[in-house]
């Protein structure tokens, strides 16, 4: 077994808990709000704008035995620039405060799970940066494009509100198959475990942010003709 093989397997109870999040199956129902698309957007926003520090904080933390991997973190790097501001301007679009959620705090789960990352690189292997990589990416492929296109049909929100979900699910598609292609060729069990290790955590932790977002309001009990009532 390959190891990307081994990994997807290894972290599949921990992504199905991901994906139970009620708001992410509320959204696949089509079960969606302007405040809860909003929201994580915001979300979004304050983990994405550290894509890039956090790639180039691996690069430099890499020991030497996985400098091969520079390369392809500068790579990754490049691609993500201005990403974050992609999701300033969708939430412009939906008609919503971008300079507030660009000055604004994250929520307490988003700061914990990039703190993660960071201290993932600085005190433990950087490598397991990767499993963030396979948890964040993996989880745009499958979700973003679909989840996109429920929210827009519910909401009748513009193109320009979806640049984020929908060029993800597109880039991250190739991104995928680049991934799988590193992670096979890296050959230490302990840095294996370490991507293994750190994937399960990120599973939780990003879970942790949607189980943090608000849910749609549910509508209110239809009431009873008034001559049926008692």
């Amino acid at each position: 077994m390959s190891f990307h093989a081994y990994l997807v397997a290894e972290t599949a109870q921990a992504r199905m808990g991901l994906l139970s999040a009620p708001i992410i199956q509320g959204c696949l129902r089509g079960d969606v709000s302007l405040p809860s698309y909003l929201a994580f957007l915001q979300e979004a926003y304050h983990h994405v704008r550290h894509t890039v520090p956090l790639m180039r904080a691996c690069k430099a933390a890499l020991p030497q035995r996985n400098l091969w991997l520079a390369g392809p973190l500068d790579e990754y790097a490049e691609e993500e620039i201005d990403h974050d501001q992609w999701i300033l301007n969708d939430i412009a679009a939906a008609g919503g405060d971008a300079d507030a959620v660009r000055d604004g705090p994250p929520g307490m789960a988003t700061e914990v799970m990039v703190a993660y990352a960071y201290d993932t690189i600085a005190r433990g292997n950087p490598l397991g940066f990767f499993g963030m990589v396979h948890v964040l990416e993996g989880t745009s492929v499958s979700l973003a494009l679909m989840a996109a296109d429920r929210i827009q049909q519910r909401l009748r929100l513009p193109n320009a509100a979806f640049s984020y979900l929908r060029s993800h699910g597109t880039l991250d598609q190739e991104h995928v198959a680049h991934f799988q292609e590193l992670m096979d060729r890296i050959p230490g069990a302990e840095d294996r475990a370490a991507i293994v290790h750190a994937a399960r955590v990120f599973y939780r932790l990003y879970g942790d942010v949607f189980r943090g977002l608000p849910l749609p309001a549910a509508p209110a009990p239809a009431q009873a003709p008034a001559e049926a009532r008692p």
